[in-house]
């Protein structure tokens, strides 16, 4: 994949006889060393360190701007960020692009006015309309200082992470396989939704694609040998919990093993493409569907006479499989489209492998002590959520993987084969409920370790406003063994757990974690690792996507500068509409 860069755009006070000339090397060097910054600290999805364009020349007057305009649209450049030290002439200089995220950092210096710039230039930007990101350290700069304030580097960073992520989904895909799910309105597929607010294509396929290219035998059999051979070697099946008299036999069992492997690779051609698929003659399947998350229907008119999707979406949905440790994909069991672009968000700000759950049970002080007699205390004290699902999530979802000693979800390049066996040894396969999955199939199940600070998120669509995101920092728990077995056996014990606590606030809906429950707009979540939902509400304020619901610290929150003109983030969104209209 050819991945957007970031442009970077040094702006200059145009006057020449003296002024300009005494700006050219600050100014550029403030570019070089914003580009610094961004290729040590960001990645790509694939791991290689962002690549960033700075224009030719300092930016002194429109001429000027549309050579690096020009520039910009051959270089592939998703991002804009103009840098100045001094006044500048602001319409002249801007970036005019309609749908590049923008950013503007005026350096703050009493040699020259940066800020003024900055000022002046993000008021033409609200009043064409065109938002943009301002950038002002709190701290007077020497002109000329290399260093970025640590404030100043925080804003940079989250406006990149944030304008990449909506640049890197634009012109891909959502593969649907399959139709709606049960009635879950997330899979109900909305082509307008992921056109105009993310710039997407909808690919929709039928499920029986998946079963031809099994029959037609159209995959690689000698990736499948070495995938099965990982399977049996590393995926422990567990004790089947089916009634005796619905139990398959040992024969179906290892049919099913099968099933599922291929399953898990055909799913990954059908998203990316395998160029082997071309010399065994299928040069059309060979392309793949440009997807960069995709969704399975699977209930119930497939998991009523065939495997479910379990394996498939739990590996896909992993740093590591067969073929050693890699990126993760994005696969939304259900078809849930809308939970999908939900893990994807968080996936394009983290790097790393999302946890797909329903958000299942509130379980209060008083429900647990009843049941267990056991009384929370610590963090569960005021209660907690069960959140589980039918065994797809991401096995980094057990949180055997480490940083600084403590438990975490890592991009795929931090990750080491110690850490994936402890992934995959803490992971059991039993055989899947079968009176939820008729045809079979396996499910995983894990326990994720307490103490890993993640971040829950969902998007919804809602009639009358359209997409609205919520956001729920917190924390995974532990509980005691035994308080452990007996509410997570009060509903499929085949199915992996995460015990989570939101932040509370103390007012609002994270006034108690009840609220939270109550308030949650579906049946799903999508939980990324670490306490990313500044970095989120930036990404959905460049999709002009509202926030309804978040616990994040005010101080933290960074949207576009026109955004404090409006009475909330519903009225902003809504008045400049979809980016891709």
């Amino acid at each position: 994949m050819k991945y957007p860069s970031i442009g970077i755009r040094p702006i200059i006070d145009g006057r020449l006889g003296g002024v300009r000339e005494s700006l050219e090397e600050t100014t550029m060097q403030m570019a070089k060393n914003v580009e610094k910054l961004f290729v040590k600290e960001l990645r790509y999805p694939d791991g290689s360190p962002v690549h960033c364009v700075i224009a030719d020349s300092c930016i002194g007057g429109v001429a000027e701007a549309a050579e690096c305009a020009n520039k910009f649209e051959t270089a592939n450049v998703g991002v804009s960020l103009s840098v100045t030290s001094c006044w500048c002439y602001g319409s002249e200089t801007m970036d005019m692009n309609p749908i590049l995220p923008k950013a503007i950092w005026g350096f703050n210096g009493t040699e020259r006015p940066g800020a003024v710039y900055l000022a002046a230039t993000l008021a033409a930007h609200n009043q064409l309309g065109l938002p943009a990101f301002g950038i002002y350290g709190k701290d007077v700069q020497d002109l000329g200082d290399p260093e970025i304030p640590t404030d100043v580097r925080e804003r940079l960073l989250s406006f990149a992470k944030a304008g990449l992520a909506a640049a890197i989904m634009r012109g891909k895909s959502y593969l649907s396989i399959g139709s709606v799910s049960m009635g879950i309105a997330g899979s109900m597929v909305n082509p307008d939704f992921f056109q105009t607010y993310l710039g997407m294509r909808t690919e929709v396929i039928d499920s029986t694609e998946i079963l031809r290219r099994i029959e037609k035998k159209i995959y690689d059999e000698e990736e499948f040998e070495k995938a099965l051979s990982w399977t049996k070697k590393y995926c422990r099946e567990g004790e089947d919990y089916n009634k005796k008299e619905k139990q398959f036999s040992r024969k179906q069992k290892d049919n099913d093993w099968e099933f599922c492997v291929r399953m898990a690779i055909i799913i990954r051609d059908l998203m990316k493409g395998n160029p082997k698929l071309k010399k065994l003659g299928y040069g059309e399947e060979a392309f793949g569907h440009n997807a960069i998350v995709s969704g399975f229907q699977g209930q119930r008119q497939w998991t009523d006479f065939l495997p479910n999707g379990d394996f498939a979406e739990a590996i896909l949905n992993s740093s590591f499989d067969w073929n050693g440790i890699r990126a993760p994909f994005m696969v939304a069991t259900e078809n849930d489209s809308l939970n999908g672009v939900s893990m994807l968000l968080g996936y394009l700000l983290t790097n790393t492998a999302q946890i797909f759950a329903d958000v299942r049970t509130y379980w209060s002080p008083a429900s647990v002590e009843c049941v267990s007699k056991w009384k929370p205390e610590g963090k569960a004290a005021d209660g907690f959520i069960h959140l589980i699902n039918s065994g797809s999530a991401t096995l980094d979802g057990s949180g055997k993987q480490s940083k600084n000693g403590k438990p975490a979800l890592k991009p795929f390049w931090e990750i080491n084969d110690k850490e994936t066996l402890e992934c995959l040894e803490a992971t059991t396969w039993y055989p899947a409920n079968n009176g939820y999955f008729r045809g079979g199939g396996y499910s995983s199940k894990f326990i994720t370790r307490g103490g890993m600070p993640v971040t829950m998120c969902r998007l919804n669509l809602v009639k009358g406003i359209g997409p609205v995101l919520q956001i729920a920092e917190g924390e995974t728990i532990d509980l005691p063994t035994e308080v452990h077995k007996i509410l997570d056996e009060r509903t499929d014990r085949t199915w992996p757990t995460t015990w989570f606590v939101p932040r509370l606030t103390g007012a609002g809906v994270f006034r108690n974690v009840y609220s939270v429950m109550a308030n949650w707009g579906a049946n799903h979540g999508a939980i990324s690792y670490g306490h990313i939902g500044h970095d989120l509400i930036s990404l959905a304020s460049i999709l002009r996507i509202p926030v309804n619901m978040h616990n994040v610290e005010e101080e933290k929150i960074f949207r576009p500068s026109a955004w404090s003109a409006f009475s909330s983030d519903h009225h902003a969104c809504a008045t400049y509409g979809p980016l891709y209209k």
